[in-house]
């Protein structure tokens, strides 16, 4: 009998041991998952050492949305079962039922398979260390701080259906849409949103305006999207933040990149590139070529030496002497950039090409950073804080200008006003600009409504006398 329930026992044990032991096929599967979905650089806070524990302020139109605590802690999403996690990650749902911004992409994810969904909630309960730190609060102005208000947009713009795949496609197709438009969410940020910030579906990766930044036209098209491209160098441009003589990463997409991109499987930036070069292709009205042809070298030197005495005071005065004093060191006298291109080429640049010159300021204003296993790319920005001179919008202008003039698309000019704008974080959407009237306005109806019924009444007891 001692024996037996010795025996029984170590069975007992054996199998409590076996409970306790994480699935590792799951957690790598999961770590995958999220790796992909780039939860990372969103969840943690700059600075943070504690992975997914919330705090990351995310600059909207609408204003500041802070990223919530998703460790597996009492203050994360300890308490979330499957189908509330699931609910949260593809509906856009909290556990308490309370709405979720779409500043978290679950129009995306809800593209997300079930096989997905398991592995990422095993991952998030069993791979991730618990944090018990507190949420910030977002606090939007009035409408938007309505939650509730998400139901209606949900219905009218949310996709609700797990990705199916294409039997006309191939595998490496199928993985590949399943990428763009729904782990890795390229679509959120690529698409050009409406009125009421739903992405247009008649525009599906066009590019658009992202705060500061722009995020360009990724579609097939050879002049306004990527469709020059090769497979290679797009897979070169995920992976590392850099396509020699086509384009860099900055802003969100060198966190893409850094957090994201640059860790998944070949396989994987393989199968984007391929059904990136599958898509409709969609030109920009009045474009004539690709942005990375646009410049050539011009050694600014040669143009600005000896123009004034040494001891010459406020000489910076214009945008060749800004560049020769603020940028030329870096990005070599003639534009050509350093040998290695951590600091690229001025010139064959998407970013000196575009019509739209965001991203050409926003650099000078922020900076590049961007680390990935080809290397650290750090670009200071000339504004504050910094540890180089902070420049003012109109010399800000000036340099972009004699950039775009001289290496990129001369028929883009900047204002001091443009700067000022991508200083301020972009040029607010008509939503946004719409917010201080929208109470008044709610207002004025009411008032409007309640006199058309008094008015409504006294004219039918006249009509019943």
């Amino acid at each position: 009998m001692k024996r037996l329930l010795i025996t029984s026992f170590a069975a007992m044990m054996t199998l409590s041991a076996q409970a306790e032991t994480p699935n590792s096929d799951l957690l790598s599967r999961g770590e995958q998952v999220a790796i992909a979905s780039d939860c990372q650089a969103c969840h943690t806070a700059p600075g943070s050492k504690n992975a997914f524990s919330g705090g990351y302020g995310i600059a909207s139109p609408m204003g500041t949305i802070y990223s919530t605590n998703i460790t597996p802690g009492t203050r994360g999403i300890g308490q979330y079962s499957e189908a509330e996690f699931s609910n949260a990650v593809r509906l856009g749902e909290r556990a308490d039922g309370a709405k979720l911004y779409p500043a978290m992409p679950y129009t995306s994810y809800s593209k997300m398979t079930d096989e997905d969904l398991h592995a990422l909630y095993y991952y998030f309960m069993h791979g991730v260390k618990p944090v018990e730190q507190a949420n910030q609060q977002t606090e939007l102005p009035f409408p938007f701080n309505m939650r509730f208000s998400m139901t209606f947009w949900n219905l009218l713009f949310a996709d609700k259906e797990p990705y199916q795949n294409d039997a006309s496609q191939s595998a490496e197709w199928n993985r590949g849409n399943y990428l763009v438009n729904g782990l890795a969410h390229c679509n959120t940020c690529h698409t050009p949103r409406g009125v009421l910030m739903q992405e247009k579906s008649d525009q599906p990766l066009a590019g658009g305006p992202l705060g500061s930044w722009y995020a360009p036209n990724i579609t097939s098209d050879p002049i306004s999207g990527i469709g020059g491209w090769t497979n290679q160098e797009l897979v070169q441009y995920l992976k590392t933040g850099r396509a020699e003589g086509k384009n860099q990463a900055a802003g969100g997409m060198a966190e893409a990149v850094e957090n994201s991109l640059q860790y998944l499987p070949e396989s994987d930036l393989n199968a984007i590139a391929v059904y990136l070069k599958s898509t409709a292709p969609i030109r920009e009205e009045g474009e004539t070529q690709p942005a990375y042809q646009y410049g050539k070298p011009m050694d600014v030197e040669n143009s600005i030496r000896g123009r004034n005495p040494n001891n010459a005071n406020h000489s910076l005065s214009n945008g060749d002497v800004l560049f020769s004093g603020n940028c030329a060191s870096c990005h070599q006298p003639d534009g050509a950039g350093s040998v290695n291109q951590a600091y690229p080429s001025l010139f064959h640049n998407t970013a000196t090409g575009m019509r739209n010159p965001n991203n050409l300021i926003a650099a000078i204003l922020f900076g590049v950073q961007r680390k990935t296993a080809d290397g650290d790319v750090l670009m200071p920005g000339f504004s504050s804080p910094s540890y180089v001179d902070k420049l003012t919008d109109q010399q800000i202008a000036e340099i972009s200008n004699f950039v775009l003039h001289n290496y990129g698309n001369a028929e883009v000019r900047v204002t001091a006003g443009d700067v000022a704008w991508i200083r301020k974080g972009g040029h607010p959407p008509v939503l946004a600009q719409a917010q201080p009237w929208i109470l008044p306005g709610i207002i004025v109806a009411m008032v409007v409504l309640l006199v058309v019924i008094v008015l409504w009444r006294r004219g039918r007891r006249s009509n019943i006398k």
